[in-house]
């Protein structure tokens, strides 16, 4: 039997559509998209009990970025909550709450932070000030924003548009709310 070069390329064509067809059928094909790898997750132990946030690196991926840098360098480690307001918010990130003679400081001033401010204000409308997520404090700029991550124990879509929302809590739910100022950030860590 003699084979002519058009046989030839239909039959390779036809391979070829056979494993497309089957790679496809197999589920073994995913989109770029599919294959990143998934979002850090936050896990944050405190004296009140622990929990988990997820992060959004694809609307803040500077903010994420430089939280994830500061958790693994052990930077919230021994810290302590420098704000806490029933129904509104737990916050912590100040590096001077470790030391208890300066309470009446704590969350204020330039060394209330790590000292390198994300320089990007990553506010997007996309994901909101809903009860549980987390968001950058800053002091006016959103750009200037640094190390103080905020937990809000409601919604509170009055912050929407002016803080980037980071994350949200999705492990521990009933430990935030349980937070007061002076307890204690015993570890942070990343699970990725």
């Amino acid at each position: 039997m003699k084979t002519t070069g058009r046989t030839m390329i239909r039959l390779a064509l036809a391979v070829v559509a056979a494993i497309a067809v089957g790679v496809f059928a197999l589920g073994a094909w995913r989109p770029l998209s599919a294959q990143r790898s998934p979002a850090p997750i936050i896990v944050v132990e405190t004296t009140q009990g622990t929990f988990a946030f997820e992060t959004y690196p694809r609307e803040a991926p500077v903010s994420v970025a430089h939280i994830v840098s500061l958790v693994k360098g052990g930077f919230y480690d021994g810290q302590r909550v420098h704000r806490a307001i029933p129904g509104f918010v737990a916050q912590f990130g100040d590096p001077q709450t470790r030391d208890l003679d300066k309470r009446s400081v704590w969350g204020r001033g330039d060394q209330a932070s790590s000292g390198s401010p994300i320089g990007v204000g990553e506010v997007s409308l996309k994901r909101k000030n809903v009860a549980l997520a987390v968001g950058l404090a800053h002091a006016g700029e959103p750009a200037k924003a640094d190390s103080q991550l905020y937990i809000t124990l409601d919604a509170r879509p009055e912050l929407d548009g002016q803080y980037a929302v980071i994350g949200h809590v999705i492990e521990g739910q009933d430990v935030p709310a349980r937070l007061q100022v002076g307890d204690q950030i015993t570890k942070v860590s990343v699970r990725e």
